[in-house]
């Protein structure tokens, strides 16, 4: 476990919480953003905010937000796979070491390199209070938020923190247009994900969008395709998605059956 890391030779690290340390990631995720279909959009326009940032041009922090399996994770890779080269570098925090953040900001101010602070998975339950420690990184306390960091989070919530009916307690409906104002909890919670410059949806593939990614994979298949699609509608079923990790999953299954 390092303290100090080599970051000319060292593209991405792990942050321990309960070692306080980084750990060097040695086997990266390959992909790139080539592989990724049907999401051109958010493609665009997270390398474009990525290259800003790099360029040291106005940039945002990015929350990925929608459903499993959609390509969230794997779009962070493939952007800091296009962009390491030039100097950007990948700081993996799970969710429970996110009070560790200006820890990791204070270690990495002094480099030249800039930071993608990647958080998967990204939400908290009701009684949760560590993305206080996110939001002083975000928006800065009395000092500003260092100028080399950026968050990028993915999460199946858009507002990352669950509400609950006493979340309302106190709300009111006042003036003659009935305007509602939530109580300090609601306002607090929702300002949270609003914190995030940059918020892109994903949503599940279709069945067509679906059998592309698979097709592609088999592009030189030379058995019967009308099998191979039935298979992988099947698949889908039992999973009940048809999401890019369920294509992803679909190909290792079919690869590892005997055929014959």
């Amino acid at each position: 476990m390092n303290h100090a890391i080599d970051w000319t030779n060292t593209p991405a690290a792990i942050w321990r919480g309960e070692s306080r340390g980084f750990k060097i990631a040695r086997r990266l995720d390959p992909v790139r953003l080539d592989e990724l279909l049907f999401i051109d959009r958010q493609k665009s326009l997270l390398l474009s905010n990525t290259r800003r940032f790099l360029a040291g041009a106005p940039s945002n922090h990015a929350l990925l937000w929608g459903q499993r399996g959609c390509g969230k994770s794997t779009l962070i890779k493939a952007v800091f796979n296009e962009l390491k080269e030039s100097g950007l570098r990948l700081i993996e925090v799970d969710r429970g070491a996110l009070a560790d953040l200006p820890l990791i900001a204070d270690a990495i101010e002094a480099t030249p390199f800039r930071f993608i602070v990647f958080c998967d998975d990204l939400s908290f339950e009701n009684d949760e209070r560590g993305y206080k420690g996110l939001k002083r990184i975000l928006e800065g306390s009395i000092e500003l938020p260092p100028e080399n960091l950026r968050i990028y989070a993915t999460s199946n919530r858009r507002h990352l923190v669950s509400e609950s009916l006493s979340d309302n307690d106190g709300a009111i409906v006042a003036g003659t247009q009935g305007e509602l104002h939530y109580a300090d909890v609601v306002e607090e919670k929702l300002s949270l994900s609003d914190r995030f410059g940059l918020t892109l949806s994903f949503y599940s593939d279709t069945e067509e969008h679906y059998l592309a990614l698979i097709e592609r994979h088999f592009a030189g298949y030379t058995g019967d395709l009308d099998a191979l699609r039935l298979e992988a509608k099947r698949f889908a079923q039992q999973k009940a998605s048809r999401s890019g990790r369920t294509a992803k999953q679909f190909i290792g299954w079919f690869e590892a059956t005997p055929k014959g």
